[in-house]
């Protein structure tokens, strides 16, 4: 059997080459709730993210041949167990370390999320009597729940099930200045160059580069209007460095006449002048990591080193959060820590001062 996902007019949709019956249903069940999921507006990479996550799961009953309807919750903890199963390596002797461990702590509560999903609009839909996901630990025996720094303000939204697998908290990776600059100093275009400086000066993740129209940038007040997560709008101030790049890109590089209204276009090929894709971007990334030996260069982390050098500075957390598109207030108190330099030097000073 080969299941598969497959991008239509309509968004994406799961595909099967099977024709047993309890499979074909499976199928037509969860492309019903990827359906639901465009009419309620979910983004198309949302809806994408669903579908691969689902798939992996519809694999994993595949194996076991097993349908939805026959799932129970000691199921889905055999499945948190098929998860932490490398990968089928046939014919293959050299296998990356990375490549032996399963997928990681948040990928798999992010999957299990898509199935909850999914088996709570069967139950809406009377295709179940029951959801038969586990709910995850919401707190910690009768203690008070923890709350941090923004706890206040309260989350962006409840009543998500929980989480089955606990995921390491660990502090936003970001870069040093040397790193920037090296990487961005190997980039042989303005547009290349302007989107690395959009996302190290302006925090913007990589889809919301990629959909940034030209329509929402101000050259004059040199700010982007952006479109996150969630379909949350804000607007960021970007430093000058990335208009005097952006700048460039439309006069010397953009083709002339260009209607698409993406910011960023493909420039050289058959689909000149097309929006810049996911795996373009990706493609620009890779090849510039090798060849200035900026190795640790990511989208994300770029977005990191933002995010961590306002909060050093010291800016008002509320506002870093505007500034990040967090939902999660949490997410925003995640940035502020010290530095190893910071520690290091506090350390050093208290042990002076104790001679």
């Amino acid at each position: 059997m080969r299941l598969q996902v497959i991008a239509t007019g309509e968004g994406h949709r799961l595909h099967c080459d099977d024709g047993v019956a309890a499979v074909v249903a499976d199928v037509e069940l969860t492309n019903k709730f990827l359906k639901h999921l465009v009419v309620r507006c979910f983004s198309p990479a949302t809806v994408r993210a669903y579908a691969y996550d689902l798939l992996n799961f519809l694999r994993f009953l595949s194996g076991r041949r097993a349908a939805l309807a026959d799932v129970v919750p000691t199921d889905l903890f055999d499945y948190l167990d098929w998860q932490q199963q490398p990968p089928a390596t046939v014919g293959v002797r050299v296998v990356r370390l990375a490549d032996r461990r399963g997928a990681a702590p948040a990928s798999v509560n992010r999957r299990v999320a898509a199935v909850r999903g999914l088996f709570e609009y069967a139950v809406t839909t009377g295709a179940r009597v029951d959801n038969p996901v586990p709910a995850g630990r919401r707190s910690s025996g009768l203690r008070a729940k923890r709350r941090g720094l923004l706890g206040h303000i309260g989350p962006a939204r409840a009543g998500t099930g929980g989480r089955l697998v606990r995921e390491p908290r660990r502090l936003p990776e970001s870069l040093s200045a040397e790193e920037i600059s090296d990487f961005l100093a190997d980039l042989g275009t303005y547009r290349d160059r302007a989107i690395v400086l959009l996302m190290a000066l302006g925090g913007l993740r990589a889809a919301e580069v990629r959909s940034l129209r030209l329509a929402d940038v101000d050259m004059g007040l040199r700010r982007v209007r952006v479109m996150g997560k969630g379909g949350r709008e804000r607007v960021v101030p970007v430093e000058r460095a990335f208009f005097v790049e952006l700048g460039a890109y439309l006069r010397d590089e953009r083709p002339a006449g260009c209607a698409t209204p993406q910011c960023f276009v493909v420039l050289r090929g058959p689909t000149t002048g097309g929006p810049l894709t996911e795996a373009g971007m990706r493609r620009v990334f890779r090849t510039h990591r090798a060849r200035s030996g900026a190795v640790r260069v990511r989208p994300h982390r770029l977005r990191h080193s933002y995010g961590t050098e306002l909060a050093a500075a010291g800016i008002d957390l509320l506002v870093l959060r505007e500034l990040m598109g967090h939902a999660s207030p949490e997410t925003t108190a995640g940035y502020v820590h010290l530095s190893e330099a910071t520690l290091a030097a506090e350390y050093a000073a208290a042990r002076a001062g104790a001679r």
